[in-house]
């Protein structure tokens, strides 16, 4: 059956008592942007509490659910049914015409659910559960009755302006629409963790930029390219990022000469979060987002992460920082940005790496080797910020 008709649901939009219509009506900007790129025609309303998307013209039914699936704030997306009352009777031949259309394998289990939200219609929502079951029954004999576990549960809902009948849903990303919660600034490598911080935090209704620190010759434009496709995947889901592109190698040559080796990961770090927080003041966000996860590397131990948050004057989101590796991988694979983090171009973080890290850093000491760099490491952050690239990423594919 060809679907025309979308009803869309949402979660914790639900809770925001006389605020919600903002909410839902930040979902239904980021709707409307999803859906221009199935190259449809498309009207998205809301009534009564409910979303409904209605195609406008001939389009493909997974192009919609591709691009609805990637908009933050849907919970679930149900194909639906929409009638105008003309009395119950002619509703229960609407329900049997609508369930042989849409399951022509009728060796199943289901289970009615009405819903009498008009309460002016004549008949109750239990009635009809049990009238509307044993119609269905009577036309369909293959069919079995599962109150508990079906497999097509049938959704009869009798509103206010129509009567919606449903029972396909398709299961959105959740969270809140973007636009709803601020900005931030993501630190953004060409590993598949920081792509997932990054979506995660998006996915509470935060705009997100980025900022790659680059350090040729030693990484080369390659991996600076394999970063910039990992933020127009990102931007699918996340809308147009602004790719801050920083040349870090005097810096990084700078901390290589004068401190202590098994200090190097632990101090660039620190000096990241520097220049990150410089470019998020300057672009009008209130955090930054790393994609750590505790103990996952030597950088990611509790002493290494207090001594780099030491030097931030902002939030610094850790949305994966109880997460195990398999889980990120997962979601990177779930988004589609797996295969593209784990092409073979080192970032800077890799190349000035020490064979002997130190796990357990004392800020004292860290904060003791950077006057080592006094005299030198303000000017070098100044002309990096002052060489700020800046790539406008947009992925405009479904």
């Amino acid at each position: 059956m060809k679907t025309h008709s979308y009803l869309i649901k949402y979660g914790e939009i639900g809770l925001k008592g006389d605020n919600r219509f903002l909410f839902e009506d930040a979902l239904m900007k980021q709707m409307r942007i999803a859906l221009k790129k199935t190259g449809g025609k498309f009207s998205v309303t809301k009534t009564n509490g409910r979303i409904y998307v209605e195609a406008l013209s001939e389009t493909d039914e997974e192009d919609v659910y591709r691009a609805l699936r990637r908009v933050f704030g849907i919970s679930w997306i149900c194909p639906v049914r929409r009638v105008e009352d003309h009395g119950y009777e002619a509703l229960k031949e609407e329900v049997l015409r609508y369930f042989g259309e849409t399951h022509p394998d009728r060796h199943v289990t289901f289970k009615v659910e009405a819903k009498r939200i008009r309460k002016t219609f004549p008949v109750g929502s239990q009635e009809m559960n049990a009238d509307l079951g044993e119609a269905l029954l009577r036309a369909y004999p293959e069919l079995t009755v599962d109150v508990h576990d079906p497999e097509v549960l049938l959704h009869v809902e009798v509103r206010n302006d129509a009567i919606d009948i449903y029972s396909g849903m398709v299961k959105g990303p959740g969270g809140m629409p973007l636009g709803s919660a601020g900005k931030a600034m993501l630190l953004l490598s060409g590993g598949i963790d920081s792509p997932i911080a990054g979506y995660r935090v998006s996915r509470r209704g935060v705009y997100i930029d980025a900022v790659y620190f680059h350090a040729p010759p030693y990484t080369t434009d390659r991996a600076k390219e394999k970063v910039v496709d990992l933020a127009k995947l990102l931007s699918r889901y996340t809308g147009p990022i602004h790719l801050h592109v920083i040349n870090f190698t005097d810096i990084q040559l700078a901390i290589y000469e004068k401190c202590p080796h098994d200090e190097l990961t632990v101090i660039m770090r620190r000096y990241m979060m520097r220049i990150a927080e410089i470019l998020a003041r300057q672009n009008g966000c209130q955090a930054l987002i790393t994609g750590e996860s505790i103990g996952q590397v030597a950088s990611q131990t509790m002493h290494a992460l207090y001594c780099t948050d030491a030097v931030a004057g902002m939030p610094v989101f850790r949305p994966l920082i109880g997460d195990d590796k398999q889980e990120i991988v997962d979601l990177a694979k779930e988004i589609g940005t797996f295969e593209t983090s784990i092409l073979p171009y080192e970032d800077c973080c890799t190349i000035f790496v020490a064979k002997h890290p130190v796990t357990k850093p004392e800020i004292a000491d860290i904060e003791a080797s950077e006057t080592l760099l006094s005299g030198v490491i303000d000017a070098l952050v100044e002309q990096a910020v002052a060489g700020d690239e800046v790539i406008l990423c947009c992925d405009k594919k479904l």
